[in-house]
């Protein structure tokens, strides 16, 4: 088994087939990083596969910052669904604590939805009581490692979106602003912008409404033009295929 280490194999060997080996004899033929020489864990057993065993139950949360026109600092909190990449909720705060950050939770999680994970970091807003108020919602909160990003990247990819794709580009005035403005690109995000991960996909593709196969995958199907709608001012673009009345 690519977990076991040289103790387990050894007792393994010593109780099962009779075998007796030092696990210093076992250590020399585990698998060895070139370059630091520690053992390499087994890549089918790293954080990031349980992450996408788990996706489509799983939760990721963060908090980012943004400031105002009037350089007011105001907080960002999002919830995002990791097997769909669904931004679920966001809200804005000029003060964050621990009361109202588990408000967020409970108007995100409901009982239908058979969420059985969430992650977040270790920032002391997440207090115990807080995590003990998921856990009543049949939540399991999973912390981070210190100093460990990575271990939420699909809510770190999701600010880094939100940033590039917006924020970059538009200064809030106020709080009610930047609500507004994170409101209309969330509906984008999640019902317009194309997602790679997906396949590509949309985190809420409309089950109804199938796209038509392009006989010439370089022209547009007769009988059918191209729609566009203008996001946050034009600054992005969502298209469709509308038919032509006859």
């Amino acid at each position: 088994m690519p977990t076991w280490g040289q103790d387990r194999i050894a007792n393994e060997l010593f109780i099962k087939l009779g075998i007796q080996v030092s696990p210093r004899t076992i250590q020399k033929y585990l698998l060895k990083d070139p370059n630091g020489g520690r053992l390499r864990p087994d890549p089918s057993q790293r954080w990031i596969t349980f992450v996408r065993n788990h996706a489509q139950a799983m939760l990721a949360c963060d908090f980012f910052v943004t400031v105002t026109a009037r350089f007011r600092v105001l907080y960002v909190f999002v919830i995002m669904e990791i097997g769909t990449r669904r931004l679920v909720h966001f809200n804005v705060t000029a003060h964050p604590n621990a009361a109202w950050t588990l408000q967020q939770f409970r108007e995100a999680i409901n009982d239908q939805q058979g969420y059985r994970f969430l992650v977040h970091d270790r920032d002391s807003i997440y207090s115990r009581e807080l995590d003990l108020g998921v856990k009543a919602m049949g939540v399991k909160v999973l912390k981070t490692s210190f100093r460990s990003p990575q271990a939420n990247s699909y809510c770190e990819r999701l600010i880094g979106g939100i940033r590039r794709e917006c924020l970059d580009f538009l200064i809030p005035i106020s709080e009610s602003h930047l609500r507004r403005t994170l409101n209309e690109w969330k509906t984008h995000y999640n019902q317009g912008r194309p997602h790679s991960s997906l396949g590509p996909g949309l985190p809420e593709a409309e089950q109804n409404s199938p796209v038509p196969i392009q006989k010439n995958r370089h022209q547009i199907q007769e009988g059918y033009r191209v729609k566009s709608k203008a996001i946050l001012g034009g600054l992005h673009h969502e298209y469709w295929l509308e038919k032509i009345a006859a």
